[in-house]
């Protein structure tokens, strides 16, 4: 009975991850469209609908660990720092790093001069705001909700001053084409079929609307899975910390959508997307998704387990990396930029799983306030 009960939470986490990757696609899609529909800009698309669309499954598995804290379940509270701290490394450190091994990135200078500067700032102020109550609150979540909204609005304010290009998501917003595709043969057909059937409907509005409410209902779903599934997994079935199924299979599971959607616009030669698209994902997490989670926690709060400082510190040396590197030959990521920061991901997360399986000493890294 128990083996059945793993596989079925194995099964869980899985499927958890497969709706929340299309769940994420159908709600970026509709919400893009009917933005388009509203004729708002494609700069207000890149900056809002992409960042926190591609940011959805984030978000899900945040406030659903919220909500099960309040109902007195710590272990999937947990999940929130281990999904916002952990996909904020991903980002960074794997995904930008293929990136950069595929093609040199460049790093605009707003970037390299204030969205990373920033992104650093309020990952310290993150981890301290958390050592200081030794975890959340309610109201701590509506502040960083407030901060991300200050955010959005001084960048969407400086960009209209400016004229600077607009931020274009080529992943998760998909373009009809107006070229005619040929159509195979057999099952390739039929995909063919539904693939321009499928574009075709995104034309039309009421079909956009439901894309939008369905794809957020199956992000919704699959968080519910995951979170569960990992909470399972950890508890139970191997017997390890929350904390480190978190960072690693939450997390990686809830950046798919950045993964697939950077590497490929590096492939395209779409580079500006994939620097724009981490950046604000990472500061989507620790302001937007993370603020969710822990309004959602209500009275309950999330605590701050001592493992996030690292978790939080590594997180801050993966920006802090990124932005050495956006000065290097011409502001462009490279080759070596996208080596030394699989190597840091690597050698960190050997680092904690080992550390939590006792085969090295854990370095105790103190806190400030306690």
């Amino acid at each position: 009975m128990e083996v059945l009960m793993a596989i079925g939470y194995i099964l869980a986490v899985v499927v958890g991850f497969v709706l929340l990757i299309k769940g994420a696609d159908l709600f970026v899609d509709g919400a893009a469209g009917i933005a388009e529909k509203l004729h708002v800009s494609s700069l207000v698309i890149g900056l809002t609908i992409v960042a926190v669309g591609t940011s959805t499954p984030e978000a899900a598995v945040s406030v659903i660990g919220g909500i099960k804290a309040v109902m007195g379940d710590t272990e999937a509270a947990s999940v929130i720092m281990g999904n916002v701290l952990g996909s904020n490394m991903i980002n960074i450190l794997l995904i930008l790093g293929l990136c950069a091994l595929i093609a040199r990135i460049p790093v605009a200078k707003s970037s390299r001069y204030f969205e990373i500067p920033f992104l650093i700032i309020i990952s310290l102020l993150f981890i301290l705001v958390g050592d200081i109550g030794n975890g959340f609150t309610w109201y701590d979540g509506l502040i960083l909700i407030g901060l991300y909204i200050v955010f959005m609005v001084y960048n969407i304010i400086m960009a209209k001053r400016t004229a600077q290009p607009a931020l274009l998501e080529a992943g998760a917003v998909t373009v009809v084409s107006s070229e005619q595709k040929t159509v195979r043969q057999g099952f390739g057909g039929l995909m063919d079929r539904i693939s321009l059937r499928y574009a075709e409907l995104k034309q039309k509005t009421w079909f956009l609307i439901v894309i939008t409410i369905v794809g957020l209902g199956i992000v919704v779903l699959g968080a519910q899975l995951v979170v569960d599934g990992a909470t399972y997994i950890a508890q139970d079935l191997f017997k390890i910390p929350t904390s480190i199924v978190a960072i690693t299979v939450v997390a990686f599971g809830t950046s798919l959508p950045e993964l697939v959607t950077s590497v490929s616009a590096a492939r395209k030669g779409d580079m500006g997307i994939a620097t724009g698209n981490i950046i604000g994902s990472n500061i989507a997490n620790l302001l937007l998704i993370a603020g969710l989670g822990f309004v959602s926690s209500g009275a309950a709060g999330v605590p701050f387990d001592p493992s996030s400082l690292a978790d939080g510190y590594m997180s801050i040396v993966a920006a802090a990396a990124l932005l050495i590197f956006s000065f290097f030959r011409d502001n462009k990521l490279g080759k070596a930029a996208g080596i030394t920061f699989m190597v840091l991901l690597v050698a960190y997360y050997a680092y904690r799983i080992c550390a939590t399986m006792g085969l090295c000493p854990m370095i105790e890294i103190p806190t400030l306030f306690n």
